[in-house]
């Protein structure tokens, strides 16, 4: 099903951002994901201060905040994410009393703080230690601990795209280049606000990423159209609102959860329907270092190709967003016969 092209919400007061004497060469911009930070660098100007909240090679769907991690958010003079749908261990943090004002929420939601992001959020007085690790152990205990889940939720159809974010939109918003300029618009307008802001250079940013989008998607389109009959199936559900917008055909979605192993009926399922595809090609992603889906695959006519939707790699600059959709549709045309690796 087509996503929905949901109104963005802005949480922020104009109060909250009128820092008093602060000049904006001293605004400090907090993202919580690496592929929000290229969309405020594209509107940004350039006396603004961006940085990233969850450090490269870790997932927010899990992430454990750490004390220093918390000190950026207490240091921030705005906060853009995408909502409770996604990054669940900030969920408590900024839609409470002390950061709520200064967040800016790029999705609308009415989902509730869970017991897990209570949590997630209890993290905060851990000792601070590398965020890799600290990642792969708390993945690796919710793996053992809730993989019987994982079984229950394996009998839905692979096309509800659907892991533990409800019965609503997907939240990897942030792909569909036309979301992307949404959002684009939201942070224009939670930048505007700020004290000495250039309402002048912010809206000619702006119109400037909407052009270069708009170029980059008409490129994209004409470079996929070798792939209108080959069978994708992606890792998770990241990739439907790419897959979605260009038309691709996506076939199916490995697992519900990206935290978590599929159940043997699923992969039964998955199993089933690659050996009827055509051209079957799997798209994985470095954030879910897996190695059960080449069991899944095994003795079956699949390619593989990988693709990074937290942007990994990508440089922070006002044309990152561009480089972003253009190193998501590379991976894609790895996915042609010609392209293929086994």
């Amino acid at each position: 099903m087509r996503i929905a092209k949901t109104a963005l919400s802005i949480t922020l007061s104009a109060s909250a951002l009128l820092y008093g004497s602060n000049t904006l060469a001293d605004t400090q911009i907090l993202t919580s994901i690496k592929p929000l930070e290229l969309l405020v660098r594209a509107v940004a100007t350039d006396d603004m201060h961006t940085t990233t909240l969850v450090p490269p090679g870790s997932s927010p769907h899990n992430y454990s905040m750490t004390p220093s991690k918390r000190r950026a958010l207490e240091s921030a003079d705005v906060i853009f994410w995408v909502g409770p749908e996604m990054e669940t261990f900030l969920t408590r943090l900024l839609t409470g009393s002390e950061f709520g004002e200064r967040s800016v929420a790029l999705m609308s939601s009415d989902v509730e703080s869970t017991e897990e992001d209570h949590d997630h959020a209890h993290h905060d007085d851990h000792d601070d230690h590398d965020d890799h690790e600290e990642h792969h152990e708390h993945e690796g205990h919710d793996e053992h601990e809730a993989h019987h889940e994982q079984e229950e939720q394996v009998t839905h159809d692979d096309h509800g795209h659907g892991h533990d974010h409800g019965d609503g939109e997907d939240p990897h918003i942030w792909v569909d280049p036309q979301m992307a300029i949404t959002m684009a618009e939201s942070i224009r307008d939670a930048l505007a606000q700020l004290d000495g802001a250039d309402q002048t250079t912010l809206d000619r940013n702006l119109e400037k990423f909407k052009a270069s989008v708009a170029r980059k998607e008409e490129q994209i389109r004409k470079q996929l159209e070798p792939l209108k009959d080959i069978s994708l199936f992606a890792y998770h559900s990241a990739f439907t609102p790419f897959g979605e917008h260009y038309n691709l055909n996506v076939e199916g979605v490995l697992t519900l959860n990206p935290e978590l192993s599929p159940g043997a009926r699923h992969i039964a399922e998955v199993q089933e329907t690659l050996r009827s595809a055509n051209h079957p090609c799997l798209l994985t992603e470095p954030q879910f270092n897996r190695q059960w889906w080449h069991s899944v695959t095994e003795g079956l006519d699949v390619t593989f190709s990988s693709w990074d939707p937290l942007a990994t790699d990508i440089a922070a600059t006002a044309n990152g967003y561009e480089a972003f959709q253009q190193s998501i549709a590379d991976a894609v045309l790895k996915c042609l016969p010609e392209n293929a690796e086994h």
